[in-house]
Order: structure tokens, then C-alpha cells, then sequence
């Protein structure tokens, strides 16, 4: 597991986009074999999405070949409400880009069967061959989409029940009111999450500082969801100085430590095992 830490949100922020756009122009999907990436909703991506649409719109990034999935919707509102992920999704993204509509893939939580919504949900994943990057956020208690604390490190996409404090957080979208936010969501699972390829979760804000130590300096514990990634091969965290508030110096000393030997690394000409020159890749350094 790597851990990038950046200046503020906007650094957070163009340094995602630019893993992103990477991923996929390394990757050259083509329509026979897409790339399939994993995105989140809430106020952690809104910046990451402002910097692809901008890459998009100067031709520097194409989702043409890109099918996305979403982690999560909730459970009886209509898909036009302003705050569904349906709408969160098309006014922050979707609408701005160059993707087609037929390969966004969002749950529906009108469903008439919700639990038949998520087994196609994840029959359909893995009909495209897995999810090749998923990009998350997280909760101020460490939960990653809607897998609060206490749920299973191994679940799978299925309905599920808001804690009372992502209630509240997100009473903020509803004008404050509780009452209005939806009580269940339809989510993908830890362990759909852990399936994918590669995983970057964004952390920012002093409110979030606690799970990122929980993440990084603790052990892997249902309580806090997002430390499951200490298991996955490939996973990457990218968060601000405000974020690190709650771990120790040495462990923010040592991370720095690895990024600047790898930014080193990167970009000089090195020999592989089979004597052929070629240049690291970001993806290459865990």
C-alpha cells in the first residue's frame, strides 16, 4: 500500500486525475476490450471530476472506451432527484465527458427486487472482466461506499443500512433535515471493492484524519471498512497534510520517504530482468 500526500484538496485532487488518466492511456482501451473503472459519489470526487472533464475537453483523455460503475445509490429516491448519485453523477461528470451513456452503470434503488439489482450488479462486473481501477472516498468513521462499521470485510454488492452519523452527514444534500435522507442504499461490498485490479481512495479534512490512521497504522478491522485495503496487492491512498493530523511523524516522514525515492525512480532508463531498457511506471511501485 502506497500513501501520497499532497499540499490541500486541488493537489489531492489533480494528483488522482492524473493517476486516472494514466491508467487508462496506459491500459489503450479499445471497444473489445474496455477499461472498466469504479467511481464514487459525495463531495471527496468533485474535484478529481472537475480535472478529468478539463483533460477530456483538451483531448488529452477519452472515455470512449471506458465503462464505469458506481458504488452506490439510494434506496427510494427517484433517479431525477437532485440528490440521487444518478443525478450527482450526470451534473458532476457524465454529461461533461465523452462516454457512452449505454456504459454508465449505476445501481437502481427503485428496483422492484433489490436484492435480484445487486446479484445482476455484480453478474454484470464481472461480464466486462472485473473492475480494472475503482476509485473511492470515505466516511469520517472509515467507511468505504456504504459499508458501515461492523460490515463484512468479504460482502458483496446488496441493500443496506445507513448508520445514524452518514445519516446526519449527509443531511447536508437534504437542507439539513434528517428526516429527508434516505435510511438504506443499495452498495457494493468490501469485497467487491477489494476485487478490483487497483484501488485509490481519496482522503481529506481534518474530520477524516482519525480513519487514515486507523487505516494505515492499525490493523485490518471491520470497524473501520477502509482498512481492508491493507490486504489488497495494488491499493493506494492519496490525502492532504490536514488528513494526517492523527498519525505519528515517523509514519508521515516515511511515506514521504518512499515517494521521493521513487520519484527518483521514475523516469530514469532501468534494466528489466530481460536486459531490454524501459521506464518505470507508477503502477509498477507499490
Amino acid at each position: 500500500m502506497r500513501l501520497i500526500i499532497r499540499d490541500d484538496y486541488n493537489a489531492v485532487s489533480q494528483y488522482i486525475a492524473e493517476y486516472v488518466r494514466s491508467r487508462i492511456t496506459q491500459f489503450a482501451p479499445s471497444e473489445s476490450r474496455p477499461f472498466v473503472l469504479g467511481l464514487p459519489t459525495g463531495s471527496s470526487p468533485i474535484g478529481l471530476y472537475k480535472v478529468l472533464i478539463k483533460f477530456c475537453r483538451e483531448g488529452t483523455l477519452s472515455f470512449k472506451n471506458v465503462i464505469t460503475f458506481n458504488m452506490d445509490e439510494y434506496v427510494g429516491l427517484p433517479e431525477e432527484h437532485p440528490e440521487s448519485y444518478h443525478s450527482f453523477m450526470w451534473k458532476y461528470l457524465f454529461k461533461h465527458i465523452d462516454i457512452d451513456p449505454r456504459n454508465v452503470n449505476i445501481l437502481n434503488g427503485n428496483a422492484e427486487d433489490l436484492s435480484e439489482e445487486c446479484l445482476a450488479y455484480e453478474a454484470k462486473i464481472q461480464a466486462v472482466g472485473g473492475i480494472e481501477l475503482f476509485i473511492g472516498g470515505i466516511g469520517p468513521d472509515g467507511h468505504v461506499a456504504f459499508n458501515e462499521p461492523g460490515s463484512s470485510l468479504t460482502s458483496k454488492t446488496r441493500v443496506k443500512t445507513l448508520a445514524y452519523e452518514t445519516i446526519l452527514a449527509n443531511a447536508r444534500f437534504f437542507g439539513g433535515d434528517i428526516q429527508q435522507v434516505p435510511k438504506l442504499a443499495l452498495t457494493v461490498g468490501v469485497g467487491t471493492v477489494m476485487d478490483a485490479r487497483d484501488i485509490c481512495i481519496i482522503i481529506t479534512g481534518q474530520h477524516k484524519a482519525l480513519a487514515l490512521a486507523k487505516c494505515i497504522e492499525e490493523g485490518v478491522n471491520h470497524m473501520w471498512t477502509v482498512s481492508a485495503i491493507q490486504l489488497h496487492p495494488s491499493a493506494l491512498i492519496v490525502c492532504d497534510e490536514d488528513a494526517t493530523n492523527e498519525l505519528h511523524v515517523k509514519t508521515v516522514k516515511y511515506f514521504k520517504s518512499i515517494e521521493q525515492v521513487q520519484d527518483q525512480l521514475i523516469g530514469k532508463e532501468n534494466i528489466d530482468l530481460k536486459g531490454s531498457v524501459r521506464r518505470l511506471s507508477p503502477k509498477l511501485i507499490r
